[in-house]
C-alpha cells in the first residue's frame, strides 16, 4: 500500500498549516514553505494541466423513483419538522487505514447514495418538505486537497460532483462541509438519526431529544417491513448470487479438506465481491461440531470427510440488499444414518414453517409451526418426555433448537430491528414482506443428555421467503433442500 507523499502531508499537515496561517476550515491555502516536502514549482504544476472530467447527461439511478416515494412518506409522517439522516463517516481500522465504508441503511434507503459523510436533510416547506443531499464535492485542485489529503481523489478515487449527484439521485445537492454551521443556526423542531455522524449530532445537540429521534428511527425501520418492487428484485439478485456461491463451495470441498474452513469462507467471498458489493454478514462456515455454535465466524477449523458442513452465507448487492441462506451439507456428499435422521427432522420443520408464511398470518405462526415439528421429533426420539404440548409450553425443546425460526430480511440481514414489537413480532404478514425460515437442531459435543451418536451434530436449513398476494415465493428455491436432492446436487457438481 502506497504511503502519502511524506509522512506529514495528508490532512494533518493541511490542517496544521491552515491553523498556523490563521486560515479558516475547510479551505487550506498553500503558503511558501508551509507544506514540508512540496516545492512551489511542484505545487503550481499540480494545479493545472488537468482535463475536464465532468460527467453530463447522467441517467438517474434505477431506484430514484422509489427513493422519492419513500421520502414523500417520511415527509407526510413528520410535517413541519426538519429531518436529518446521515450516511456516516469512515471508521479507522488501524493508524491511517479505514474499514470499507457502508452507508447507514436509513440514508441509503432514502437516497440510493452510498458515499461517506453524506447527509440527507428534509427541511419544512410549503406543502411538505424540501429535500437536499449534502455531499463532499470534487477534491479542490487549487489548494492541493486532491493530492495532499489522504482522502483526496488522487488517493481514494474520483467523487461525483454536486451537479452529477443531482442528476443521479434526483435531489438538489450542496456541500456537506457547510451543513454543521447551518444546522446550528436552524430553528424549529428537528429530528436526527443518531449514531452515524458525531459532528452532525453536535451541531444539533440543543435542538433534539432522544425520544423524538427514536421515533424517526422506528418509522424508518417499520417503513422497510414491506418491500417495494425494486427491493424485491434486488433481494432476488442477492439470492441468485448466493446460490452460485454455494455451488462454488461444493466444487472445492476437497481443497477445503486439505486446508480449513477458511477455504470455504474465501471461496464464497470471491463470489460476493465479483457479483455484489460484499458479503451481507460474516459467513458461518462451520464444519463438524462447530455447526453447534450458532454464529461460528472464526472459520479456522478442519473440514473432515464424514462430518457435516453448516454454511450460512449471503451476498450483498451493490444497493446493499442481502441474502441469508443456510444449507447443511455432508462433506463427502452422503449423509450418515444419524445425520440424515436429524437433517430430515429439520427439513420437515422448515416445510411446516414455510407453509405458514401467508398474507394475513401472524408473524409468529411460522416459528410455532416449525417448533411443533421439532418438539414432536425430540419426544419421538426419547430425548424429551411428552406430551408435545407440555414440551412447548415449558420451552423444553429450546435446549436443542436454541433460536427463533426467522427474521425480516432486507438492507440489514436482521432487517427492521428498530420496529415496534406490535408491528413486527406481534404483527401480521403482508405481501411484500421478506423473511427467513431457518429452524435448526444442535446437539453440543459435550451434551451428556443425548446419546453419543447425536453429539457434535448441528443442522440448520434456511431460505428467504417473499410474501405474495396468495402465499409466498421461495427466493432461494434454486438450492436443493431435501436430503436426497442435496446428495444428488452435490454429486452433480463434484462430477
Amino acid at each position: 500500500m502506497s504511503e502519502a507523499l511524506t509522512p506529514e502531508t495528508p490532512e494533518a499537515v493541511l490542517d496544521e498549516a491552515a491553523d498556523e496561517a490563521g486560515e479558516e476550515e475547510p479551505i487550506k491555502q498553500r503558503k511558501n514553505g508551509l507544506y514540508p516536502g512540496v516545492s512551489d514549482e511542484l505545487a503550481d504544476s499540480m494545479k493545472s494541466g488537468w482535463a475536464d472530467t465532468e460527467l453530463r447527461d447522467l441517467e438517474p439511478i434505477a431506484q430514484a423513483g422509489y427513493t422519492a416515494a419513500r421520502r414523500a412518506a417520511l415527509s407526510a409522517r413528520f410535517p413541519g419538522e426538519r429531518l436529518v439522516i446521515p450516511a456516516g463517516n469512515l471508521k479507522t481500522r488501524s493508524n491511517d487505514t479505514e474499514y470499507p465504508f457502508r452507508a447507514s441503511v436509513e440514508y441509503a434507503y432514502l437516497t440510493g447514495n452510498l458515499t461517506e459523510d453524506g447527509v440527507l436533510v428534509l427541511e419544512p416547506a410549503a406543502g411538505g418538505h424540501k429535500a437536499t443531499i449534502y455531499l463532499l464535492p470534487r477534491s479542490n485542485r487549487e489548494n492541493g486537497e486532491f493530492w495532499l489529503s489522504g482522502q483526496g481523489e488522487l488517493w481514494v478515487g474520483r467523487r461525483h460532483s454536486l451537479a452529477e449527484a443531482e442528476q443521479l439521485y434526483g435531489i438538489p445537492a450542496s456541500d456537506v462541509r457547510e451543513l454543521p454551521a447551518a444546522l446550528k443556526e436552524a430553528t424549529g423542531p428537528v429530528r436526527v438519526v443518531r449514531g452515524y455522524d458525531a459532528a452532525i449530532e453536535a451541531a444539533l445537540t440543543d435542538k433534539v431529544t432522544r425520544e423524538h429521534d427514536d421515533e424517526l428511527r422506528v418509522f424508518l425501520s417499520e417503513a422497510r417491513l414491506v418491500k417495494d418492487e425494486f427491493e424485491a428484485g434486488e433481494l432476488q439478485k442477492a439470492v441468485d448470487s448466493t446460490v452460485r456461491g454455494f455451488e462454488d463451495v461444493v466444487k472445492v470441498l476437497d481443497k477445503a479438506e486439505a486446508t480449513s474452513e477458511r477455504f470455504i469462507e474465501g471461496t464464497f467471498f470471491l463470489r460476493a465481491r465479483v457479483e455484489g458489493n460484499d458479503i451481507g454478514y460474516g459467513s458461518i462456515c462451520a464444519s463438524g461440531p462447530h455447526a453447534c455454535t450458532l454464529h461460528w465466524v472464526r472459520n479456522d477449523g478442519p473440514v473432515r470427510s464424514g462430518d457435516l458442513l453448516l454454511l450460512d452465507a449471503g451476498v450483498e448487492t451493490h444497493t446493499l440488499y442481502t441474502a441469508d441462506v443456510t444449507r447443511t451439507l455432508p462433506v463427502n456428499g452422503t449423509f450418515t444414518e444419524i445425520q440424515k435422521k436429524i437433517y430430515d427432522a429439520v427439513y420437515d420443520a422448515q416445510e411446516a414453517g414455510i407453509a405458514a408464511v401467508l398474507p394475513g398470518a401472524k408473524y409468529r405462526d411460522f416459528h410455532d409451526a416449525a417448533q411443533h415439528v421439532l418438539a414432536e421429533r425430540l419426544v419421538e426420539w426419547g430425548l424429551l418426555e411428552g406430551p408435545v404440548e407440555r414440551v412447548l409450553e415449558l420451552g423444553l425443546q429450546r435446549r436443542w433448537t436454541l433460536h427463533g425460526t426467522g427474521h425480516m430480511l432486507g438492507m440489514d440481514v436482521h432487517d427492521c430491528a428498530a420496529a415496534r414489537t406490535e408491528t413486527y413480532v406481534e404483527g401480521t404478514l403482508e405481501p411484500g414482506m421478506c423473511l427467513t425460515v431457518e429452524p435448526g437442531l444442535y446437539f453440543q459435543a459435550d451434551d451428556l443428555t443425548v446419546p453419543e451418536e447425536y453429539r457434535g451434530i448441528g443442522v440448520r436449513i434456511e431460505d428467504d421467503l417473499l410474501v405474495t398476494e396468495d402465499g409466498s415465493r421461495n427466493l432461494s428455491a434454486g438450492l436443493p433442500r431435501r436430503s436426497d436432492e442435496v446428495e444428488a446436487w452435490m454429486a452433480s457438481l463434484k462430477g
